[in-house]
């Protein structure tokens, strides 16, 4: 393990990228959600905070009765019930999402956290999230904010021009939907997406995956780039750990990848539930015939957390067969998270295979594309560089 941790070489210049990219993050933060506190004060945010908006992709079946089309669990809702995620709610015939402009979650992230290894490397994203969420993960990393509902967290008011231009602000050329599931605040999103496009901001999201096809196309009109978590490949997993859908999250992202949307998969590897080598192999076969060989895909470590502290971290050991097994399946960058100075969190060109982004965590150590392209051989490097 510790071979594996300082594999990298730590050079006197690369010791003061890490420093500064720390530094930059803890300098940042306070100062941000200062600007935005002070922001909610003056609109009104606090706990519980909502704006509500009308919901988009409902159906009214009587007066008192809606149906929510957003995603596969289709809730048929009468006035006064919420939602599966906690965040629409039916009142007289109509759907409302309490999910709009009052996110409960802000920050300036590097954009390798979400994780993106082929999207703008080294810059920074605006990342936001409202709480909610339509899965029920038992791993679930935020499920202070991802299993409320925003009528139960602390919010700020940041209406979607003033998300872009906070994005302005922080000099970040994204903004990311990530934390809890984008979905569930979707017209926010997409509201706040439009502008950003419009402005030349880049819009990328970390999602579940679980929406309904309408939805995913309409995303993608201004999506730049996601992260989907495939969080097993079976149905049994799925119904086990998340209570989603897997059918649901393959077609969104062969979706995404048909509309031109730079798509990277995460898998978190939790030990006697998703680490089967052969479940691993039959994933990775199906990654490279229906989206391509040049996918990137993270295996994850998972640590404990929520509901699933009695299980220990992801051996290295597994984490590395799953890496092997994806590259003997023709996968061209596989990645390792969550174990930070490992040499395979680094990018190495499919072609010549060598060295073209080596990564210390979420710090770039350096960078050897060009255009796009491999400064060694010229290969062209699949993601959004520019």
């Amino acid at each position: 393990m510790k071979k594996d941790f300082f594999s990298q070489k730590i050079t006197r210049r690369n010791f003061c990228k890490i420093s500064l990219g720390f530094l930059t993050a803890i300098a940042v933060s306070p100062f941000l959600l200062n600007f935005l506190k002070k922001t909610a004060r003056a609109q009104g945010g606090g706990y519980g905070f909502i704006y509500k908006k009308e919901a988009s992709f409902y159906e009214k079946i009587d007066s008192k009765t809606v149906n929510c089309h957003l995603c596969p669990r289709d809730c048929r809702l009468k006035s006064g019930m919420m939602g599966f995620c906690k965040a629409r709610k039916a009142e007289k015939g109509k759907l409302y999402s309490l999910a709009y402009a009052n996110p409960t979650a802000a920050h300036v992230d590097p954009i390798e956290k979400k994780p993106l290894f082929h999207f703008l490397p080294g810059t920074k994203a605006f990342s936001i999230a409202v709480a909610g969420c339509n899965f029920r993960c038992k791993n679930c990393q935020n499920w202070q904010i991802s299993q409320f509902s925003p009528q139960e967290t602390n919010n700020i008011y940041l209406p979607p021009e003033a998300a872009v231009e906070t994005a302005f602000r922080y000099n970040c050329p994204t903004i990311a939907y990530t934390y809890t599931e984008p979905s569930t605040f979707y017209e926010y999103m997409f509201d706040t997406g439009v502008i950003a496009r419009r402005r030349g901001v880049k819009n990328i999201y970390h999602s579940n995956g679980s929406l309904n096809p309408l939805p995913v196309r309409e995303l993608s009109e201004f999506l730049d780039g996601a992260n989907i978590d495939l969080k097993g490949f079976s149905q049994d997993f799925y119904s086990k750990i998340a209570q989603g859908y897997l059918d649901t999250v393959l077609e969104t992202m062969t979706i995404l990848k048909k509309n031109n949307v730079h798509l990277e998969i995460t898998n978190l590897i939790i030990p006697t539930f998703n680490d089967d080598k052969k479940v691993i192999r039959k994933m990775c076969d199906w990654i490279k015939k229906e989206l391509g060989s040049d996918t990137p895909l993270h295996f994850s470590r998972f640590h404990p957390s929520y509901q699933l502290k009695n299980l220990p971290p992801t051996p290295l050991s597994v984490l590395e067969e799953a890496h092997s097994i994806a590259k003997e399946c023709g996968l061209q960058y596989v990645y390792i998270g969550n174990v930070a100075g490992h040499k395979f969190e680094n990018t190495y060109c499919h072609n010549c295979n060598k060295l073209i982004i080596g990564r210390m965590g979420y710090i770039i150590l350096e960078n050897n594309t060009k255009d796009g392209k491999c400064k060694f051989c010229h290969s062209k490097i699949p993601g959004v560089w520019h």
